[in-house]
C-alpha cells in the first residue's frame, strides 16, 4: 500500500510541470509577446545566433545547412560524383593521377581488375578516413562497418560509394609494392 502511495505521488509531482505549462488564450498572448521580448533582447546580446530565437520562439530549431542537398540528402544520386576508375593490372598503374575530393562529398569509384595477377588495394587510413556506404560486387551489395583492403583473384570489378570525411593525404597501394604508379592518392580537403 505504501508502494503504490508513493507512485502514485511520484506520478503526480511529474505531471505538475506539465500542467503548469498549459494557460489561457489570453495568457498565452501575454506570455507570448513576453517571449518576443525576451528573444530580441537575447539576439542583441548574441550576434551568432542570428536565426536561432527566432525558431525558437516558433517551436522550430531549424539547423542552417551550408548545403542544399535537396530532399533525398546527401546521398542522392545527383550529389555523387563519379571518379575516374582504379585499374589492377600486372605491370599497369593503379591511377592516372592524385584523386581530390572534398570532406562532405559523395563519391563513387570503379576498381577494375584484369585478372593477370592476384592483387589487392590495401589503405586502412583511407578507410579510417572515408565512411563506406556500400562496396558493389557482381551486382551484390555490401554495406561494411570498416574496410582495409579488397582482393582480386579474377577479373572482375568492385564499385565503392563513399562519403570523404576525415581531410588528409591518403593512398590505397598494392601491398609489397614501392613504385609510385602502384598506389592512388587521394587528397581530402
Amino acid at each position: 500500500m505504501t508502494r503504490l502511495l508513493t507512485i502514485l505521488l511520484l506520478m503526480a509531482g511529474l505531471a505538475l510541470p506539465a500542467t503548469a505549462q498549459e494557460t489561457t488564450p489570453e495568457a498565452g498572448a501575454e506570455a507570448g509577446a513576453a517571449a518576443d521580448g525576451a528573444a530580441a533582447a537575447e539576439q542583441d546580446d548574441d550576434d551568432d545566433d542570428n536565426g536561432e530565437a527566432a525558431g525558437a520562439a516558433e517551436g522550430v530549431h531549424e539547423a542552417g545547412s551550408k548545403f542544399d542537398f535537396g530532399f533525398s540528402g546527401i546521398m542522392a544520386r545527383d550529389n555523387r560524383t563519379q571518379l575516374a576508375p582504379l585499374t589492377l593490372a600486372s605491370g599497369k598503374p593503379v591511377a592516372t593521377a592524385e584523386y581530390k575530393l572534398k570532406s562532405g562529398g559523395f563519391y563513387r569509384i570503379d576498381i577494375n581488375a584484369d585478372g593477370s595477377q592476384e592483387l589487392a588495394l590495401s589503405g586502412g587510413h583511407f578507410f579510417r578516413a572515408i565512411w563506406v556506404n556500400e562496396i558493389v560486387i557482381n551486382d551484390i551489395e555490401i554495406r561494411p562497418m570498416g574496410v582495409h583492403s579488397l582482393e582480386f583473384d579474377d577479373a572482375g570489378t568492385a564499385t565503392i560509394s563513399f562519403i570523404a570525411i576525415v581531410p588528409g593525404r591518403y593512398t590505397l597501394s598494392i601491398p609489397g609494392s614501392q613504385g609510385e604508379t602502384q598506389q592512388a592518392v587521394f587528397n581530402i580537403q
